[in-house]
């Protein structure tokens, strides 16, 4: 099994348009449980060993944790209690999926309701309505997450570092895309929004600070999968900074870095690759943003 996978766009964009939506529902009921934490940490996912996981959630007095397994293809919802719920990930549509989550939570004895409308797509079909999308291709679902698992080891890696504050890397149900953040710790300026179903207010408080993000996008709008790195607010000059490999370089339309996955994934060393891309872009960044390096980043 392919430690870096293949992984174009239009050989599985039915299963990641399904699986976008699938991941909202239970990226909202974590979002109902969880207390609100900066920058929206409190409802990422995952990657885990066997596919993407809520972590644990509370619920009056016990936990609960919702895993995509992406090894045996199932949904499954366990509690602190030692009792399970699972059902068979397969092609369904995702009312139908909604469904099954909700009636396995209900097994449990766990009674959440969530806002239905998804977030940051074009067309918001309602959650517990939508019909359109019913695809599930397993060897797809598994590569991907295969890739989230490659991307974090990696982006852990990178951010080992940095001494300021900093996420882990976590996977953004909304946008579809796993992220790894680093901060100045200076306050920012407004961020404009804009984002398709989803409230300027929300777009505020993710980008409340400076920030300096790399992540993995599996693609969308006529785009590859793609490895990425920004920073906001974007600093004068950065267009024009050097970064590496070569394969990478600056997209004007989406105002960010770069790599395409194909070419970090052929690499001779994919890891030094992606290290490379990750390691290069935020030099450029905080060079550019005039962030305090020597005091952000290990001497060693």
């Amino acid at each position: 099994m392919s430690t870096w996978p293949e992984l174009h766009y239009d050989d599985w964009k039915d299963t990641l348009a399904t699986l976008q939506l699938w991941t909202q529902i239970a990226g909202k009921i974590r979002l109902k449980q969880e207390p609100l934490v900066n920058h929206w940490w409190n409802v990422t996912l995952y990657p885990s060993a066997r596919g993407l996981t809520t972590s644990p959630m509370p619920y009056e007095s016990r936990s609960f944790e919702i895993l995509f397994d992406f090894v045996d293809h199932e949904l499954r919802v366990d509690d602190s209690e030692g009792r399970s719920s699972a059902f068979p990930l397969e092609p369904m549509s995702v009312a139908e999926f909604y469904a099954r989550v909700m009636k396995s939570l209900d097994e449990l004895g766990i009674k959440i309701a969530i806002n239905t409308k998804p977030n940051e797509v074009a067309e918001a079909i309602p959650l517990d309505e939508d019909t359109v999308h019913h695809s599930y291709d397993r060897e797809y679902a598994q590569r991907f997450w295969r890739v989230l698992l490659q991307i974090s080891r990696l982006s852990e890696i990178f951010r080992a570092g940095f001494l300021g504050k900093a996420s882990r890397a976590h996977f953004f149900w909304g946008s579809f895309d796993l992220a790894q953040s680093l901060f100045s710790g200076r306050p920012a300026p407004p961020h404009p929004g804009g984002f398709p179903n989803l409230p300027d207010w929300v777009t505020l408080e993710a980008y409340s600070r400076e920030v300096f993000s790399v992540g993995f996008w599996p693609g969308g709008f006529g785009l590859d999968a793609m490895l990425y790195a920004y920073i906001y607010p974007i600093p004068t000059g950065l267009e024009q900074a050097t970064i590496r490999p070569e394969t990478a370089g600056w997209n004007e339309q989406m105002r960010e870095f770069l790599l395409p996955y194909e070419a970090a994934r052929t690499a001779t060393d994919p890891d030094r690759c992606v290290l490379e891309f990750f390691r290069s872009t935020y030099a450029a960044a905080a060079d550019c943003a005039g962030w305090d390096r020597t005091a952000l980043e290990r001497n060693s």
